[in-house]
């Protein structure tokens, strides 16, 4: 296939790729290609997408997929009216942040959503609501050749957030010093691997499959992601585990320890139902292979590294200071 990233330089982007490439297809990104190099093999058309004409060399083509990861409103529909009357399959790359409620485990794709950001330029603040606006616009173009995924947090190798790798990281980066962890145990994680994800993509676009999907990974309770995390990290230290109310008082943030989240109002945020990708081909590795993998990555990248997600180790021993 003749297959347009819109993006392509950044990990999800240059995974697919170079997983694109590895199927045999034609590879364009179309990105400023300021996040990094494109994969090799990959053809890069350098293009600010706030720039008038962004599209122009990419527009007169008839693609076979059009694969979009964008959260911005503006981008997304100038993208789509350049390029989508042209294209055979259009996939977005959405997120499970654009439901409206998160309460509720083991809701499917008939989940209420936001609603939609009426701007061309979003921030964080209303992720969710920009995402649902992206969503929006691109069916009213593209219709019944769209695709749109939907997953949470994605993991695996590559993982430069620290979501995905918190837990085997600090298993292993510490592994007889004492763990602080939620005293949530039945509480859901969900992470899908990268590489499920992107297979999935892939397996869309080439297949044609059209529709709205949750694609997210298996749902996990949290003592289960904690415990294979220690035995595949080599942990053997003693365990602290402490009230969520305890974590708040001290004013620990959901960032700080991955896949915790205090209070009723998020039980569904990690347990939304993936019945429907899965019928539909979606395949999900065991998350012990998942956890194995990136902390493999994570020993290149230095245990010690700082992430964006997860608890230094000085915050931790003080936390734990104030435990004993």
């Amino acid at each position: 296939m003749e297959i347009l990233i819109l993006g392509g330089t950044a990990w999800l982007g240059r995974t697919i790729a170079a997983t694109a490439l590895e199927r045999g297809h034609q590879v364009t990104c179309l990105a400023r290609g300021e996040a990094g190099a494109v994969a090799p093999g990959a053809a890069l058309v350098a293009a600010d997408r706030s720039a008038p004409g962004a599209y122009d060399e990419v527009a007169g083509r008839d693609w076979d997929a059009v694969l979009e990861v964008s959260w911005q409103p503006g981008f997304v529909r100038d993208a789509v009216r350049a390029i989508g009357p042209r294209a055979r399959h259009w996939t977005y790359v959405s997120s499970g942040s654009v439901y409206a409620r998160n309460d509720v485990a083991g809701e499917d794709e008939s989940a209420d959503v936001l609603a939609p950001y009426d701007g061309d330029a979003a921030d964080r603040e209303v992720y969710g609501a920009a995402k649902v606006a992206c969503e929006q616009a691109t069916a009213e173009v593209v219709g019944d050749r769209l695709h749109v995924s939907r997953p949470g947090i994605i993991g695996g190798p590559g993982d430069h957030t620290g979501r995905s790798g918190y837990w085997v990281r600090r298993a292993a980066r510490d592994p007889e010093a004492p763990l602080l962890v939620p005293d949530t145990p039945a509480a859901a994680t969900q992470a899908i691997d990268v590489r499920d994800l992107v297979a999935w993509l892939l397996d869309a676009a080439e297949q044609g499959i059209a529709g709205t999907f949750n694609a997210d990974g298996p749902i996990v309770p949290f003592a289960h992601w904690v415990e294979d995390s220690r035995e595949v990290g080599g942990h053997t230290g003693e365990v602290a585990r402490v009230s969520s109310e305890w974590l708040v008082q001290q004013e620990v943030g959901p960032l700080e320890l991955p896949f915790w989240l205090p209070g009723d109002d998020y039980a569904g945020f990690f347990a939304r139902s993936t019945v429907a990708a899965e019928a539909a081909g979606l395949r999900l590795r065991p998350p012990r292979e998942l956890l194995a993998d990136v902390l493999a990555w994570e020993r290149v990248k230095g245990l010690h590294a700082a992430r964006p997600a997860g608890m230094p180790a000085e915050r931790e021993r003080e936390l734990l200071g104030r435990v004993a």
